[in-house]
């Protein structure tokens, strides 16, 4: 079965970095667009960033775009999300994510999450 299992979060201070790593099992991870989305407490899920299959092309949001860095082994089945001068309001659940099919098709496989907390 499908599996996605995320791992690197933790508690880092304001400026500080972290990668996280996101293990796919059970699917060709290859053939798949993948995505980090994240949830903050309190608030809906907030798309971070996709890469394509090939990991040629990669999108962010606004709110990322210049500090963080997506990724993809496709050797390793393994997604990366670098995240550099992180600050509070990036705290939340870091979730990866399989598009069913192109790019902006619906989610189809989530993992449980791996928490970041950026505080001083």
């Amino acid at each position: 079965q499908v599996q996605l299992v995320e791992s690197g979060g933790g508690l880092v201070q304001p400026g500080g970095s972290l990668r996280l790593s996101c293990a796919a099992s059970g699917f060709t991870f290859s053939s798949y667009y993948m995505s980090w989305v994240r949830q903050a407490p309190g608030k809906g899920p907030e798309w971070v960033s996709n890469i394509s299959p090939g990991g040629i092309e990669s999108r962010y949001a606004d709110f990322v775009k210049g500090r963080f860095t997506i990724s993809r082994d496709n050797a390793k089945n393994t997604l990366y999300l670098r995240m550099d001068s992180l600050k509070p309001e990036d705290t939340a659940l870091y979730y990866c994510a399989r598009r069913r099919g192109s790019e902006w098709s619906g989610i189809d496989y989530q993992g449980q999450g791996t928490q970041v907390t950026v505080s001083a």
